[in-house]
Formats: C-alpha cells, structure tokens, sequence
C-alpha cells in the first residue's frame, strides 16, 4: 500500500492572490492555464481548468543535505486546496496518460532505486517500491520535464 501526499496549501497561501509584479519580485510567475490537461497543481493534485490562474515557481522537493538535493519548477493553482487522498488512491494528474520517473529514497535522503512508469501502471510500481524495506519514500516526477509531480509513502 502506498499514500500519495500532496504539497500543504499553507507553503503557498502567503502568496495566493498576490500582484504579478508581487509575484515577480519573490520569483514566482502568474500564468493563466490554457488547455486541460496541461498545468498539473501539486497541492490539488489535478489539473487546473482553462482560464485559472495557476503560480509557476521553484519548489524544493528534496531538502535532504545529499548529493541528490533537489528542486525544480512546480505550478500551483491560485487558492488551492491540499488533495486529501485514501491509501492507493491516485490523483486527477496520475490518471492521464504520460510516463512518470518514480524514484525511492531511504530516510537519510539517498536514492535506492528509480522506475519509469506509464501512468497506467503506476498504483503497481508505487505499491512495489513503498514495500521495500530501505525505501521510506517516494519522490514522483513527469518524466519529459523532469518536474517534482508528487511524494508517496508506505500506507
């Protein structure tokens, strides 16, 4: 079993309706979504819909003190609230069809192992790797941009 955990809406909210000239000074670029699926949020774990606001910034995902320290471009839905997901439940952005890079870390942040996995088959590639007993989390990326997607736990 394995638990997708969302990234908490209170690391964003402070900057939930801000100004895009507000936004730019801290980094961060406000874009309007223009197609579904495109513009995947890692708080709401779904695809922001046509002609919502979504913050593109850069987001730490690994802060381990490792060589595999980590952090990339992530989008986040203006006002998004936090995916609440049941064990082995995947989100919107895991039901469509792309390939994933999911990669298993051990609890001092060092890389164990690393899959690709069609989004069709991932519930079976995350449940397989969050058994391992040196894995004790997973880190989820869409394999084309390389972006963090999403982190899974064992259940």
């Amino acid at each position: 079993m394995f638990q997708i955990l969302a990234l908490s809406a209170d690391a964003f909210a402070p900057l939930y309706g801000m100004s895009d000239a507000d936004l730019m000074s801290r980094g961060v670029v406000a874009e309007t979504a223009d197609k579904k699926p495109g513009f995947p949020c890692r708080v709401s774990l779904d695809y922001a819909e046509p002609g919502e606001r979504v913050l593109l910034l850069n987001h730490v995902y690994q802060p381990a003190a490792t060589p595999f320290h980590g952090r990339h471009a992530i989008y986040v839905r203006d006002g998004a609230v936090a995916a609440d997901l049941r064990p082995d439940e995947l989100p919107g952005v895991f039901r469509v069809p792309t390939t994933l890079s999911v990669r298993a870390f051990d609890a001092h942040g060092m890389l164990k192992t690393a899959e690709l996995a069609a989004t069709a088959d991932c519930a079976e590639v995350f449940a397989r790797l969050a058994a391992r007993e040196d894995v004790a989390e997973l880190h989820i990326h869409y394999a084309a941009y390389g972006c963090f997607a999403a982190r899974a736990v064992r259940a």
